[in-house]
């Protein structure tokens, strides 16, 4: 006669699923934790692409000194409004890159005259539709002073 072990050595079927569950809810949190980094360097993607985009403008501000209220377009920015032709190519160039690197970007300039003594202050605006976050609108501003 067949003597049966009392005791089974080895995982049986339950412990096997459950050893399943565990791992398969800890590779669903590595996911998520995954897509939460890539949404966040999306985010910081699009903010570096807007300082970059301001910081153009600001150069371009500077290159282009007459009449100083040349790139006052407003907000949102109407490239047509610049004072001078090279203020107005600048502007348009602007708005297209602007559009084509951030998801509904659009721009702003507003220009404030200087008094006596203090310089004349532009306010460059560049905004875009922030997916990473809330899904409102995200901005950065830049002054610039000449």
């Amino acid at each position: 006669m067949h003597k049966y072990p009392t005791r089974i050595a080895g995982f049986g079927l339950i412990e096997t699923l459950v050893a399943l569950c565990v791992v398969s809810v800890g590779l669903l949190g590595l996911l998520q934790l995954h897509l939460a980094a890539l949404r966040v360097n999306r985010a910081a993607l699009h903010v570096g692409q807007a300082v970059t985009l301001s910081a153009d403008l600001a150069e371009r501000l500077r290159a282009n000194r007459d009449p100083a209220d040349a790139y006052d377009c407003g907000g949102p920015c109407n490239a047509g409004v610049g004072g001078n032709a090279v203020a107005i190519a600048d502007l348009q160039a602007w708005l297209a890159a602007i559009a084509a690197r951030l998801p509904e970007g659009d721009g702003a300039v507003t220009y404030r005259a200087g008094a006596t003594g203090e310089p004349v202050q532009y306010l460059v605006t560049v905004s875009w539709t922030d997916a990473a976050g809330s899904g409102g609108r995200a901005a950065h501003a830049l002054r610039v002073e000449r």
